[in-house]
């Protein structure tokens, strides 16, 4: 199950129209087939999304699919570049239920 976590940092003076536009993005994303996960986290400068796949085909889908190609669009010229994209891996420690997603 593939977790990924994304970085978007905004232009100065922009977080709360980018906000704006990644909160509508959420629930349609979470109707994707194979989201387990999908949560928006607002920083001082940036957000972070934090993302869980059943399998790589159905993030792999997500990644080219109509959702994110809108939210491109929508963010053109509201962020400094592309999101940050990691796919991590979890380093299980401690209990078991609360030391990986």
């Amino acid at each position: 199950m593939p977790v990924l976590v994304a970085t978007i940092t905004p232009v100065e003076g922009q977080m709360d129209a980018v906000e704006s536009i990644l909160k509508d993005l959420v629930p349609l994303v979470h109707d994707e087939e194979g989201c387990e996960l999908y949560a928006l986290h607002r920083g001082r400068d940036c957000f972070v999304m934090v993302e869980k796949w059943t399998d790589g085909d159905a993030l792999r889908v997500h990644g080219s699919g109509p959702n994110l190609q809108l939210l491109n669009q929508q963010l053109e010229g509201l962020v400094v570049g592309p999101p940050g994209v990691q796919v991590i891996k979890a380093v299980p420690a401690g209990d078991a239920a609360k030391g990986s997603l």
